[in-house]
């Protein structure tokens, strides 16, 4: 059995998907990557994940829409910083990170989700929960 923590990857953008894969796993973690919910969902019966890098803003389903079906740590990601999008992400206990955002975030947002999960806690991580940006990846 396999004791690395797995992090899946969601998000419409391949350069995003490529760039995040090759971060998280050069640190260690299992990562799989998919360009919609629908192929995660489709991967998720036989598969588990830690974690979940998820885009707010998909085709067919949002980031948000994805995480009602979920109880997952999940860290959304977006290029967009309205008012609307940063209150949805904060009330739903989910932690946040505005793109473009440095490879050291990521991870630090990853480890604290795999934390939580392993704890067995799911609810919102205060350090987390606002958005975080900085150079990009």
């Amino acid at each position: 059995m396999n004791d690395l923590p797995m992090v899946a990857i969601v998000d419409d953008d391949a350069s995003i998907r490529r760039s995040l894969l090759r971060v998280v796993q050069s640190a260690g973690y299992g990562a799989e990557a998919f360009a919609s919910a629908r192929e995660f969902l489709e991967w998720l019966p036989q598969n588990q994940a830690a974690c979940l890098v998820l885009d707010v803003h998909m085709n067919e389903m949002s980031g948000f829409d994805l995480q009602k079906r979920l109880a997952v740590p999940i860290i959304f990601i977006t290029a967009n910083d309205d008012a609307l999008i940063r209150e949805r992400i904060e009330t739903s206990g989910a932690a946040a990170l505005k793109k473009p955002f440095a490879a050291q975030t990521v991870l630090d947002a990853i480890q604290r989700a795999v934390a939580r999960d392993r704890d067995g806690h799911h609810d919102r991580d205060r350090d987390g929960a606002h958005m975080q940006s900085d150079r990009p990846l």
